[in-house]
């Protein structure tokens, strides 16, 4: 298990350390600041801090000392002119996703935002250049549209480590998209997802992916916790299958975790409705799957199982080795050693929690 915990939150990023048997908090960078996403890169260590600032936009920060000092870089920002559908021009509202791009891409980063543009750079995140053939994709004027946010977002980039120009990303609403030559060409992935929400369910695009993951042990099978349910894929996309429970509560959610060593072993986060949105009959509950989801198990000891609210964002549901770790909406910090079976407290007090990563 690595040793570092970073947190975004509505408050600042947060950073704990494993030390001595239990996790302490190391440091809080940028209180009182909303983070949409705090992102620690493998290949480097650099930290970095995707701010909110709400009226006054979004600010992006990095830093090369685990937190101890910090150095703003430009955020990505739409070229002049550019618009998100006739007359509403397109600005920069969210940083929503950001990826590294690889061991043989040592200078490129991802970042996805509202409203819908992919932002690349290719210089350590000097500079951001927005993805001009997916800006520009025939369907996103019209087939694209708001999902947990009035207008469209990039939540999910997964780089596959065996070609670092294969890409699929996840988009509220649109739903997943496929590139093999860095973002030169795009294909729409939507096989076998359902949307009930959509008058026309068979569309191509306007489905509402909450977060896409690739198994690292096997970057071909990919899973999504959507609106309508759970999906699973073992061709890289091509097609989806539902995995849901029909009458449990592993349906709908929207954080999702896979096993670093088992691509048949995920988790997720179930939540009451997309009208409710809150803890299934007030207790908390995280589910998991040993076997590609034919199955599910409830996983509750440990956490609480009455006067519960909270729901797991999106990006707030992490596994590292046996270890799983995830934040929720209301500020509480939950450790398992064991993949899920036990659960202990890591803080009570937190502001909501917007991501989590493990880091070195």
């Amino acid at each position: 298990m690595k040793s570092t915990l970073l947190l975004g939150t509505r408050k600042g990023l947060i950073a704990y350390r494993f030390q001595n048997g239990k996790w302490t908090m190391e440091s809080c960078s940028f209180e009182g600041v909303p983070i949409s996403i705090a992102y620690a890169d493998p290949r480097n260590g650099t930290w970095w801090a995707c701010q909110d600032h709400g009226h006054w936009g979004v600010k992006l920060q990095r830093s090369k000392d685990r937190g101890k000092s910090w150095e703003e870089v430009t955020a990505p920002a739409y070229p002049e002119g550019e618009e998100v559908k006739d007359g509403m021009p397109a600005t920069t509202r969210y940083l929503w996703a950001m990826a590294h791009g690889g061991k043989n891409y040592t200078s490129r980063l991802w970042i996805g935002t509202d409203p819908g543009g992919l932002f690349v750079s290719e210089d350590e995140g000097n500079s951001f250049q927005l993805v001009e053939s997916l800006w520009q994709h025939p369907t996103r004027k019209e087939g694209w549209f708001g999902g947990g946010r009035d207008l469209p977002g990039i939540h999910s980039i997964v780089v596959d480590p065996r070609n670092e120009d294969h890409i699929h990303i996840g988009i509220s609403c649109a739903g997943v998209f496929e590139t093999t030559d860095a973002g030169k060409s795009w294909a729409i992935r939507n096989k076998g997802m359902n949307a009930d929400f959509l008058p026309d369910p068979t569309v191509e695009t306007g489905f509402d992916p909450h977060i896409v993951v690739a198994a690292p042990s096997n970057p071909d099978m990919l899973w999504q916790q959507n609106h309508c349910g759970i999906f699973r894929s073992t061709d890289a996309g091509k097609n989806w299958i539902d995995v849901s429970e029909a009458d449990g509560p592993a349906r709908f959610g929207f954080a999702l975790a896979v096993a670093g060593d088992n691509p048949d072993q995920a988790w997720v986060a179930p939540a009451d409705s997309d009208v409710n949105r809150t803890a299934i009959q007030s207790a908390l509950v995280i589910c998991r799957t040993d076997d590609g989801g034919k199955t599910w198990k409830q996983l509750r000891n440990g956490l609480p199982q009455e006067s519960c609210f909270d729901i797991v964002y999106r990006h707030a549901l992490v596994n590292d080795s046996n270890a799983v770790v995830f934040g929720t909406t209301t500020g509480n910090l939950f450790f398992s050693p064991d993949r899920g079976e036990h659960w202990q407290v890591i803080n009570n007090y937190l502001p909501m929690i917007y991501s989590v990563q493990f880091a070195e």
